[in-house]
């Protein structure tokens, strides 16, 4: 899991192609995974957790 939530969380929030390849975001209500700059609603704070990755795209874990 990668350590820092706040600076991953703005990153999403912001949509920073910066962040895309450095961690996934994973989202616990729905089951896909996303990498930071994805167009998709910001998930709640709560139901994601942030996981290092050098490749995702947006889709569900069961494709």
């Amino acid at each position: 899991m990668h350590t820092d939530f706040g600076t991953c969380y703005q990153a999403v929030t912001d949509k920073d192609r910066r962040y895309d390849g450095q961690f996934v975001t994973a989202v616990h209500t729905t089951g896909i995974y996303c990498r930071p700059s994805c167009p998709a609603r910001l998930p709640h704070a709560e139901n994601v957790s942030f996981h290092v990755a050098a490749e995702a795209r947006c889709m569900p874990v069961h494709v």
